[in-house]
């Protein structure tokens, strides 16, 4: 049986920089990007001790894995600004429009600076 390759070497080296730029999501959150190889990068959402990872997405494309990290960052950001205040109840896109329009600038300019250290164009 032939083993059949998911990812390009290329592909690879991407996607393992681009997990390496988001490492702060990784101590905010129970969330870890795994290298699988031949098929990929696997992002692990919500561990949960008695049954392990709740949610996995499996990437084989650097930009896509940016754009899935980028958005759990900054859903994880907004949620931890609005932690235990009513703001949480309109959800992450609720949070956001509730900031100052200097706050917002500054969480959206984060998306070039993690894209910078993964090498990702914007």
């Amino acid at each position: 049986m032939e083993k059949k390759i998911y990812i390009t070497e290329e592909e690879r080296a991407k996607c393992k920089k681009v997990a390496e730029a988001f490492s702060e999501l990784y101590e905010m959150a129970d969330i870890v990007v795994v290298d699988v190889g031949r098929y990929g990068f696997v992002m692990l959402k919500y561990y949960m001790p008695t049954h392990g990872f709740e949610e996995d997405e499996t990437y084989t494309d650097s930009r896509a894995l940016f754009e899935g990290l980028w958005q759990e960052w900054l859903d994880m950001k907004l949620y931890l600004m609005a932690k235990g205040t009513p703001l949480l109840e309109k959800g992450y896109k609720g949070v956001f429009e509730s900031l100052s329009n200097e706050k917002r600038s500054e969480l959206i300019g984060q998306k070039t600076y993690f894209a910078r250290m993964a090498g990702i164009d914007m």
